[in-house]
């Protein structure tokens, strides 16, 4: 087998599924119907779990936008950023950042992973420590393995643990890029970032917030925990994406450091890397223009989030800590979670499978995410379809 070999451990979890006769890591959705409703296996379904925070993919100003730039400007840029690959679009929409942000500097990556593992393996590297909650994202565990710094981890949430160890790295505190999340994509909670800032301003570190599924969703503009927490001024790097409420693809990473730009000129995956299309950045540069111009529409996000996350506690299932547009669903075992997630698929309702390692403490979940799209009557089919599954599998 040779190269094959250390893919055992997934051939084994491939064979199981085709045992069970469902795939649930490999769902074809066969004809998209609206922001909240898909065709997948001949049938509609609803859709609960899609990032769709804002509701913004079907937006017909934002349609439009990508429409009028792919027939101004082509299909893609064909180049890098540094190469050929800079229109005055990705200027326009790093001005438009920096500005919604209120920073003096902004980055626009091809995709919020790159844009991750740009940042953080151009700020860091071979004698720099990063201090990370043990829960951050894939990205940001790859761009700091990119760097070759020294990575520790704290519990995560848990700002006691982070001081001990800042504690032990004394000196070394000073130089250290401590990295939180706006809102923890598994379990929806927020990072205690009053507390972090608490300890930057007793520490010295440097600190780096990511506010992927917390831009559109929290504060007051819509700006992320940083503006909800009143710390923008103590965050030195916020980075994020354009795939969830602003409904496209891409990353940013905005600073108040003018020495941002030139992890333009470092950074492997800015350089090496085709730049978004025409399409991709007008309809973004629309979107943040839709999300600044009021708070419709994250008001109605929130109603839809509290209304599902009540419906479901008052069934008696184990959620996460706390109401927002990320619901998770605790399930007792791997094998209940994979039956009762295809259960709500027959039902009508798709929602995310999230199994071990990549769900906290080894724990399975369904997650939802909540769209200002969904309605109230599309909420309750949601909460009426986990109540039609067995009590049983709630831990």
């Amino acid at each position: 087998m040779g190269l094959f070999e250390k893919f055992t451990t997934i051939a084994n979890g491939r064979n199981m599924l085709d045992q069970l006769g469902f795939d649930p890591f490999n769902v074809e959705i066969e004809e998209i119907l609206s922001p909240t409703m898909a065709r997948i296996a001949g049938r509609e379904v609803l859709l609960a779990g899609t990032n769709n925070y804002l509701g913004l993919t079907f937006d017909p100003r934002c349609i439009e936008a990508a429409c009028s730039a792919t027939r101004a400007e082509g299909t893609g840029t064909t180049g890098s950023r540094m190469a050929n690959g800079t229109f005055a679009g990705h200027r326009a929409l790093e001005r438009e950042l920096a500005e919604f942000f209120g920073c003096a500097k902004a980055i626009v990556f091809s995709t919020g992973f790159v844009a991750n593992l740009g940042v953080i393996s151009t700020l860091t590297g071979p004698g720099d420590t990063l201090l990370i909650d043990g829960d951050c994202h894939a990205s940001i565990y790859d761009g700091c393995r990119m760097s070759g710094a020294d990575i520790i981890r704290f519990r995560h949430n848990n700002a006691a643990d982070l001081e001990k160890r800042l504690r032990r790295l004394g000196d070394r505190a000073k130089n250290t890029l401590i990295i939180v999340e706006g809102i923890y994509s598994m379990l929806g909670d927020r990072a205690p970032l009053a507390e972090i800032v608490a300890l930057k301003k007793k520490y010295g570190f440097w600190l780096m917030v990511d506010e992927a599924h917390s831009l559109g969703v929290l504060g007051r503009k819509g700006m992320g925990l940083v503006e909800e927490a009143d710390c923008l001024e103590d965050v030195d790097f916020i980075v994020g994406t354009f795939s969830k409420s602003l409904g496209a693809i891409g990353g940013f990473c905005v600073s108040n450091h003018p020495e941002l730009d030139l992890v333009r000129y470092a950074s492997r995956s800015y350089l090496f890397t085709a730049s978004p299309s025409p399409a991709t950045v007008a309809s973004v540069r629309q979107a943040l223009q839709l999300l600044a111009s009021g708070k419709d529409l994250r008001e109605r996000l929130w109603c839809n989030a509290r209304h599902l996350y009540d419906g479901l506690a008052k069934l008696g299932f184990s959620l996460g800590p706390e109401p927002t547009p990320v619901i998770a669903v605790y399930v007792r075992s791997k094998e209940e979670t994979l039956f009762s997630w295809k259960e709500l698929l027959d039902q009508g309702i798709y929602v995310n499978l999230i199994l071990p390692p990549a769900a906290p403490d080894g724990k399975s979940l369904l997650r939802c995410s909540v769209s200002a799209a969904h309605t109230h009557e599309q909420i309750n089919h949601i909460i009426k379809a986990f109540s039609a599954m067995s009590a049983d599998i709630t831990l």
